[in-house]
């Protein structure tokens, strides 16, 4: 095992740190298992604390800027208060429960380029914060998203990129400050009216919000617009419904609405 050294805000000669993970593979409202190891550097140090973050890149608006940034927005205290001896080693196993708003990291058996979601290991030693490296997990859809994803695809939609974007979506109660857009180009029965699509699942224990964002395909002489549609899905009854045939009613009536179609 490779430990890796902390930054120099730490003092040259001080703790090496690693965390390793067990199983890098979750899903929403899962959890990440593990354990940090730390050894003791060429003096003895105060260990204050040890913790956990769940960290992705997030878009942020800003006025009329747009920049992207590391966002923390899950943390885990797992350990602190102690003296490390000079050579010591000091395991410490931990439990990191994923939140249910989780984004996605995969899809479809694959990786979705554009969203990223690691465990950040971060090490005070007295009043010195090295943040620490960030070790990657896979966040897989729960089984109501893998639903809702293939009929999407079996509908024709194709994957075109993911990203998280920080904010809240208007009536949908959300626990953390960011949300994630998975976006699709549509196939050719919806294409004259809609240039993309955009599915955002805001999840709990029992139930998930869907949320559809068209993106409407300018014209000459007209300007793009979006069209939002939003339904709720139980998990415990995903299975009774057709989804391909629903998910259809809900972008041609939200097309009509705004005069896509």
């Amino acid at each position: 095992m490779v430990f890796k050294k902390l930054r120099q805000a730490i003092g040259i000669g001080g703790p090496s740190i690693e965390t390793v993970l067990h199983d890098p593979n979750t899903r929403p409202g899962g959890a990440v298992t593990g354990e940090i190891t730390i050894i003791g550097g060429q003096y003895n140090s105060d260990i204050k604390a040890v913790t956990l973050a769940l960290r992705s890149r997030v878009e942020v608006e800003s006025g009329d800027n747009e920049y992207t940034s590391n966002l923390d927005y899950a943390k885990l205290p797992v350990a602190g208060g102690f003296s490390l001896q000079e050579g010591a080693r000091h395991s410490v196993p931990f439990q990191f429960p994923i939140p249910w708003e989780a984004p996605l990291t995969h899809m479809y058996g694959r990786q979705l380029h554009g969203t990223t979601v690691g465990i950040a290991t971060e090490l005070e030693v007295a009043g010195a914060v090295d943040p620490g490296d960030l070790d990657p997990i896979a966040v897989h859809p729960l089984p109501a998203q893998e639903r809702i994803l293939a009929a999407f695809s079996n509908l024709g939609f194709v994957f075109r990129n993911a990203d998280c974007e920080k904010g809240r979506i208007w009536g949908v109660h959300q626990e953390l400050p960011f949300y994630q857009e998975i976006e699709f180009h549509p196939p050719a029965r919806y294409a004259s009216g809609i240039k993309q699509l955009e599915v955002t699942f805001v999840s709990n224990p029992h139930s998930m919000e869907v949320v559809l964002e068209l993106d409407k395909r300018g014209g000459v002489f007209t300007e793009g617009h979006d069209a939002f549609s939003r339904f709720t899905v139980d998990y415990a009854t995903v299975d009774n419904t057709n989804w391909e045939q629903q998910l259809d009613g809900f972008l041609q009536q939200a097309g009509r609405r705004r005069g896509f179609f």
